[in-house]
């Protein structure tokens, strides 16, 4: 109790201190702010806003009421040409097939996919659809409608040439913050969504993925949003034997159109550049079926035909915030040096909630033949940033100063390897110039605008003559059983 009075005390002193045109307060004031500011050792001048409260997203509009009308669309890359469309009815008679055509209300071909449901504990999915569509023309609206029932939907077909550009935001969540980061993706102008994990944050509250369905649906049915799971995902109770039951069942992604016998990982091909998608969640070590099919996925990739090498996952190998520090070391141990020997470009995760951009790296060093890490799990979820909290001062001062009460959680002195880190809220743009430039920038979400922060050109290891100098290292690392 003394603690909130003496909180009480300090918060209207400085309301008065501040609602006053007297000197002597401002000094007063002044001298407050200082000593706060002195003390938590603020790292950057960018003055970071709160965290915002979870979204309520009712289950569905009226405009939906209809048991067999279509709720939470939204589609992925399918193989080449081919997009899947997923949805849910709370109507289990409602048939799994998508109408679709170049012109609004105007449908000249028809697929037929597939359906599941799925229990866990009291809880009763709908029914969800997958049905692939195609082969589409490359880079090419088209409209569909889900079931025979509801409204047109509309989505775009990726490019199958350079440029192309990706959205990338993790750890996404259905927050204040979250809507505000899927608006300043909406507005970038992107070809396909990388989501590296941690999509809902259902964390087993099943309507939650209701609702996250609603959140994305605008976004998600119109381009291909492609991710992999984090451990928001594994929802484990007793005696459930799918721990990623809800994950795998709601969103569908190619591992079978890529050889891949889980849903976990996977990989995709889009104009020029090849993306393997893999699961931190599931064995990963030099016996495990995941190592397998990444030896074999990477035996398969033609860097005259996609040059560019991209590679996802949650939880970062460099990281130098204090959150989940080793957290990808033994995975970083197992599939490093296969990933170095086949010359990937870029390596993408989640898991912490922060920003950060390395230089080329391997092994921990500088090395101009390995991969540029991006951790970029600021996607606005509950949890808030990766940040400490002073929470001795924060009972001190009201709310609007408490912003100023939050530590970066960073190493310090930075480790050479790391060439930008932040701890905001924001996405991240990947532009596919050309075979042999990418450009990189993340936005931080600033309040309600975003803001391009960092970004930086990039030359693919095809240009630099690592691909062409490793081509021995990546066989005799491929032949290794």
């Amino acid at each position: 109790m003394g603690c909130w009075i003496l909180r009480w005390r300090i918060e209207r002193r400085i309301e008065v201190v501040a609602d006053t045109d007297m000197e002597q307060p401002k000094h007063k004031l002044l001298l407050i702010l200082t000593l706060l500011s002195s003390t938590v050792m603020v790292e950057s001048e960018y003055l970071r806003p709160l965290p915002r409260k979870t979204l309520t997203i009712p289950r569905y509009s009226v405009s939906k009421a209809h048991s067999s009308y279509p709720q939470q669309v939204h589609i992925s890359l399918a193989g080449e040409k081919h997009i899947r469309v997923t949805w849910i009815t709370d109507d289990k008679h409602s048939p799994s097939y998508v109408e679709y055509g170049t012109l609004p209300g105007r449908y000249d071909s028809i697929a037929e996919g597939e359906f599941t449901s799925y229990n866990y504990m009291l809880y009763t999915s709908g029914t969800i659809h997958h049905v692939v569509i195609g082969p589409l023309e490359d880079n090419t609206v088209y409209f569909y409608r889900c079931g025979g029932k509801g409204p047109d939907f509309q989505l775009k077909t990726p490019p199958n040439q350079f440029p192309i550009v990706f959205a990338v935001a993790g750890d996404l969540g259905q927050t204040g913050w979250t809507k505000s980061t899927l608006a300043h993706i909406d507005q970038s102008q992107y070809d396909v969504y990388l989501l590296p994990g941690d999509l809902s944050y259902a964390d087993c509250m099943q309507h939650l993925w209701d609702s996250f369905g609603e959140l994305v649906e605008p976004l998600a049915s119109t381009r291909p949003w492609m991710v992999t799971e984090g451990n928001h995902e594994e929802e484990n109770i007793l005696l459930l034997t799918d721990k990623f039951v809800s994950y795998n069942s709601r969103w569908k992604m190619p591992f079978e159109e890529s050889g891949s016998t889980s849903n976990l990982y996977y990989s995709f091909e889009v104009a020029g550049v090849h993306v393997i998608m893999l699961g931190s969640y599931e064995d990963y070590d030099v016996y495990s079926e995941q190592y397998r099919w990444l030896k074999e996925d990477l035996s398969k990739v033609d860097r005259e035909r996609t040059p560019w090498l991209l590679v996802s996952f949650h939880i970062p190998w460099y990281n130098s915030n204090k959150a989940h520090q080793g957290a990808g070391d033994d995975m970083m141990a197992a599939i490093e040096p296969l990933l170095y020997a086949a010359s990937v470009d870029l390596v993408i995760a989640g898991h912490v909630h922060a920003y950060e951009r390395s230089k080329r790296v391997y092994n921990g060093r500088l090395d101009s033949c390995g991969a540029v890490h991006i951790t970029i799990g600021d996607g606005g979820n509950r949890e808030g940033l990766a940040r400490n909290l002073n929470f001795v001062f924060s009972f001190l001062v009201p709310r609007r100063v408490l912003t100023r009460l939050f530590i970066d959680r960073y190493i310090n002195p930075q480790p050479k390897w790391s060439e930008f880190r932040e701890a905001s809220f924001g996405h991240g743009e990947l532009k596919f110039v050309n075979s042999t430039h990418a450009l990189w920038s993340w936005h931080r979400n600033d309040d309600d605008n975003s803001v391009k922060v960092d970004d930086i050109w990039i030359n693919s290891l095809v240009s630099s003559g690592c691909v062409d100098q490793k081509t021995h290292e990546l066989r005799s690392t491929l032949m290794i059983p």
